[in-house]
């Protein structure tokens, strides 16, 4: 059961500031768990997922750097090979 952790602590992470406003600090925390237990799990979709619900939840704090750097940093690990794509055999 342990291969859905993550996406569990990312819904929690989007439900809590909606049911519970000002809890935006404990929905982060979810959020950044769920990136955390991902990430050895080498779960990319799960990771992926994740961090974009936290770059939505840091963009509405107000931290629209860290936002983009986070997403900037995943989107690259995600398109790594794009360039070998259309390349000759």
């Amino acid at each position: 059961m342990r291969y859905v952790e993550a996406e569990l602590y990312r819904l929690k992470g989007g439900l809590l500031p909606q049911q519970h406003p000002g809890q935006e600090a404990e929905a982060e925390v979810c959020l950044r768990t769920a990136i955390d237990v991902a990430r050895p799990q080498r779960a990319g979709f799960f990771e992926l997922r994740a961090t974009t619900s936290l770059a939505c939840l840091l963009k509405r704090r107000g931290k629209r750097d860290e936002a983009r750097a986070m997403l900037s940093e995943i989107y690259n690990w995600f398109t790594l090979g794009f360039e070998f794509a259309n390349s000759p055999t």
